[in-house]
């Protein structure tokens, strides 16, 4: 018998629509609990409602809280997990468990657009799919997964792409690692496996930055003002900033402050491309890590773990560049 440990955090799956307003809020028990759930062959569910949040809601802390959790429950058996969850900080609690658990076990999360009432709700299916994923022996090794829609996708690229539709998650470039039909489970692609990287703390001040046209120094200036762990830029193109936010750009580095770059781009990679004032290629000559292939919510959980290893610097670079 596999035993599947479920976590749920609350999220618009463990919501009620208010018919009379079309307002979506909080349930006081989780709808999934009374469900009728056709479970695979095999399989016996341990449940707990560990959080009932909605995913603004949730935290770095949270997210140490729930990797204890799997933790424990590995070194006492559990064969698989699933994690229901809201869908706005989804991608980055899985990155969070992908960066610090990594392939102990399957791991799946998921979650809903339409909350339990809603005509069409998904949540009821999803968690399905999501049990019928952490049960297959195909699951083992593939790092931290999440279900949604019938398609399954790696936590380190997947992304929230619209803000109502079933179909809201997407990885960019690759697509989905795999596929669920009605009587199958279909693996169409490896990963690359994340450095596994346990952590205690969860600590640390690292905004996201995002550049754009005619942006002046004064906010980077006022950041040197506080006491920040670290720094992501969603910068342009392919890693580029406009020549005003050079100087305050400096000022950060001089203080030590670890400084990330992404591509503000929904394709493709930051790389140092062009030699111009605020290019790429002066970015990284000054001390600017470029992050190539997650995007910054991402960015800002690894740079988060890298403060609380407290990395030094030549280490700092290799784990963001990983």
């Amino acid at each position: 018998m596999k035993q599947i440990l479920v976590l749920h955090t609350g999220g618009t799956i463990a919501m009620k629509e208010n018919p009379s307003t079309g307002s979506v809020s909080p349930d006081a028990k989780n709808p999934l609990t009374d469900a009728p759930i056709p479970l695979p062959e095999n399989v016996h569910l341990i449940t707990e409602n560990i959080f009932n949040l909605p995913s603004p809601h949730i935290t770095p802390e949270h997210m140490l809280k729930i990797k204890k959790r799997i933790q424990e429950a590995y070194q006492n058996g559990i064969d698989s997990v699933v994690i229901t969850h809201g869908t706005d900080t989804l991608e980055e609690t899985a990155y969070f468990l992908d960066l610090t658990i990594g392939n102990w076990l399957p791991i799946v999360l998921t979650g809903a657009m339409r909350s339990s009432n809603e005509l069409g709700s998904d949540g009821l299916y999803n968690f399905v799919s999501a049990i019928r994923v952490a049960a297959s022996p195909d699951a083992k090794d593939q790092g931290v997964l999440v279900v949604m829609n019938d398609e399954i996708h790696a936590a380190r690229y997947v992304t929230k792409t619209h803000t109502t539709n079933v179909a809201t998650f997407r990885t960019p470039s690759i697509g989905p690692i795999g596929m669920i039909n009605k009587n199958n489970i279909i693996f169409l692609q490896k990963v690359l496996h994340s450095q596994y990287t346990d952590i205690s703390s969860a600590s640390g001040f690292i905004p996201i930055l995002k550049a754009y046209a005619g942006m002046r120094g004064e906010l980077l200036e006022g950041l040197a003002h506080l006491s920040l762990d670290g720094l992501v830029i969603e910068a342009l193109g392919a890693g580029n900033l406009p020549p005003e936010n050079i100087a305050p750009l400096q000022k950060l580095l001089d203080a030590q402050i670890p400084i990330v770059l992404v591509s503000r781009c929904f394709n493709g990679i930051a790389e140092a491309v062009y030699d111009y004032r605020g290019g790429g290629s002066e970015l990284q000559k000054m001390g600017v890590i470029f992050s190539p292939n997650i995007n910054s919510q991402k960015v800002r959980i690894k740079l988060l773990i890298a403060n609380n290893l407290q990395l030094k610097k030549d280490e700092l670079v290799d784990f963001m560049q990983q």
